[in-house]
């Protein structure tokens, strides 16, 4: 009696190349997060050359063929005053130094704004904002924000508060090619960060959420509502 040789059931071949696309693309997650995260690292001593968003500008200009001068220049947190600082906290995460990373009481205002169509805030915190300035610029997705999601506890984790405000107060976009606190202050005021006081310091503060559209001139009623937060806040 001869045995029958042994079968196996073999793969369509289409759905053995999306077992391998699905594995090699899980694989460069892995490895792009690890990097993300490495970086994030690194950045706990090594002040960041540059950021998504500096890069995003710089292709945007050269696509539209338009002149584009960059402004940066990385100082110490101790080189920026206080209430520079102080403003930025109060107008762009006012529970900064509370949370870990997510402001889940901004979270669910925003989301009520959102239902009833009247949004006039985000739910960002400034640990979200630097990631997203770090490595994914302006733009929007779900990806984006999954991945982002993940690298807030790993910022909040290596690098702390203090870090964590000094960069960002460092790479964030204060206007047409201005990035940080030392080059806002000289472009609009004439001053070094160390030198600005509290209403020139809420101007600017005001300007942040869409820093290529407004200029401190223009921020009277918005900045007075960051100088009241200031108050609020024992500032």
């Amino acid at each position: 009696m001869t045995e029958e040789p042994e079968t196996h059931p073999k793969i369509p071949l289409a759905e053995g190349f999306l077992r391998s696309f699905v594995r090699w693309l899980v694989i460069g997650v892995v490895l792009l997060w690890s990097l993300a995260a490495l970086i994030l690292l690194a950045t706990r001593w090594i002040d960041p050359p540059s950021t998504a968003v500096h890069i995003q500008r710089h292709l945007q200009a050269w696509i539209h063929n338009t002149p584009y001068h960059e402004r940066y220049k990385f100082i110490p947190l101790g080189q920026i005053s206080r209430d520079l600082q102080h403003a930025v906290v109060a107008a762009e995460d006012a529970r900064f130094y509370q949370h870990h990373g997510f402001d889940w009481h901004e979270v669910q205002i925003a989301a009520e704004d959102d239902l009833e169509g009247n949004r006039t805030r985000g739910g960002s915190t400034i640990t979200q904002q630097l990631v997203k300035n770090l490595f994914f610029g302006t733009g929007r997705s779900i990806l984006r924000k999954g991945a982002e999601f993940t690298l807030v506890p790993v910022a909040e984790l290596v690098l702390g508060k203090r870090r964590i405000l000094e960069i960002y107060l460092n790479v964030v976009e204060w206007g047409p090619g201005i990035y940080g606190a030392e080059s806002a202050c000289h472009y609009y005021d004439g001053t070094a960060a160390r030198n600005v006081g509290r209403e020139q310091a809420a101007r600017l503060a005001a300007i942040l959420p869409a820093p290529l559209k407004r200029r401190p001139e223009r921020m009277n009623n918005y900045s007075v509502l960051i100088l009241e937060r200031m108050r609020h806040m024992g500032w």
